[in-house]
């Protein structure tokens, strides 16, 4: 007597698969349940690996700049995301905003000074904005970036949020050389006609 003579006649469907049938990877390669079974087990164990998303902390430092996203924003090799404190340059990649007047040549200045790549990073009282973005000096040698760009007139000073007040000083006096020499965004004109 064989097996499925006795079975319900929805289990003597030929094609059927009986879980106590010797495995053949020959027919079971073929098998649509076993490939789906794979991929979901791949699929959830790439869910719960951690993601090489940039990291929580950053210590004060050398540092590697991988690209310049904006004329105060830098990203770093490791992935960490840098915000200049006390420098607000015009903008030039903001969702749904156009290209701010002097925003490129902001970045171009950003560009020119860190063009070594290598960048010392000072932290202050408050480590991260609200956007996760660490909030930095930002030093090339003995130089700070975020005081050239106000001194330059690439940036203006942003002295509302909490930062040292010495520092707060230092870019108010940047930012009042700049606007007596009308430098950049304090100059009468437009990027275009300041290069002629």
């Amino acid at each position: 007597m064989s097996p499925r003579r006795g079975l319900r006649p929805w289990l003597r469907f030929p094609r059927l698969r009986l879980p106590w049938r010797r495995f053949s990877w020959r027919r079971g390669a073929r098998s649509p349940w076993l490939w789906a079974a794979v991929i979901g087990a791949a699929l959830l164990a790439r869910a719960m690996l951690p993601t090489a998303g940039p990291p929580e902390t950053l210590a004060e430092g050398v540092h590697r700049v991988q690209r310049v996203v904006d004329g105060d924003t830098l990203l770093l090799t490791d992935r960490s995301r840098i915000r200049l404190i006390g420098a607000n340059t015009p903008e030039t990649v903001k969702p749904n905003t156009p290209v701010e007047p002097w925003g490129l040549e902001a970045k171009q200045f950003t560009q020119a000074f860190v063009a070594d790549g290598t960048v010392r990073l000072q932290f202050d009282r408050e480590r991260k904005d609200k956007y996760d973005r660490f909030l930095a000096y930002v030093w090339v040698g003995d130089r700070m970036l975020n005081e050239e760009l106000i001194r330059a007139g690439m940036a203006r000073a942003q002295t509302t949020f909490r930062f040292s007040a010495a520092m707060k000083n230092r870019f108010r006096r940047a930012e009042d050389e700049a606007k007596a020499a009308g430098r950049g965004i304090w100059s009468n004109r437009g990027p275009e006609s300041a290069s002629d």
